[in-house]
């Protein structure tokens, strides 16, 4: 709700609810952080709901005419497009022993900001957050990606489950040697 103060520029008044649900949800987010910087993938993955769409678009450069063909559209070429079955089968993989990219484990830190909350029907939540995720392996292998995710978060008996990941990365050519990396 924007108000009017005497003399002042219009100022958003902010009920308590909206507080609460702001720290809720980054709360969630720096939980979610933290369960991927101590490698509890099994947790992590838990975090999803069955209809999850976890999606990375490839980001193209292109002129300013042409901005609105940056990133690659849903159907076409992706990093990432899993759905339930896909995402576990890539946290399941992580305690074969079988990952080769991650033998021995990368060291990561995942660094959310700028959280911004739509609310929408249904206690579901669009939300908006940039991230920079910063990856270290071996002696000498040093990863940054920067950029920023648009989720759908669904209140599932009283919590809070991701049901849709668009992750989308300030970089259009990736130096890292492998993406094996969760966002």
């Amino acid at each position: 709700m924007l108000k009017e103060a005497p003399g002042k520029a219009m100022v958003r008044k902010i009920a308590i609810d909206d507080l609460l649900l702001q720290y809720e949800i980054e709360q969630f987010y720096y939980s979610e952080a933290h369960l991927l910087d101590t490698r509890q993938y099994d947790a992590w993955f838990k975090l999803f709901t069955q209809d999850i769409r976890y999606w990375m678009p490839v980001r193209r450069t292109k002129t300013t005419k042409d901005l609105d063909r940056e990133f690659t559209e849903p159907g076409q070429v992706a990093l990432f497009d899993d759905d339930y079955k896909a995402l576990n089968a890539r946290v399941v993989r992580l305690s074969t022993g079988y990952a080769w990219a991650e033998d021995p484990p990368s060291r990561t830190r995942h660094l959310i900001t700028n959280v911004t909350i739509t609310p929408l029907e249904n206690d579901q939540y669009e939300v908006f957050s940039n991230f920079h995720l910063y990856r270290t392996r071996l002696n000498s292998e040093e990863d940054n990606w920067i950029g920023h995710r648009e989720d759908r978060l669904r209140r599932v008996e009283g919590g809070l489950m991701i049901s849709k990941r668009s992750i989308f990365l300030e970089q259009t050519v990736l130096l890292a040697r492998n993406l094996s990396s969760f966002f």
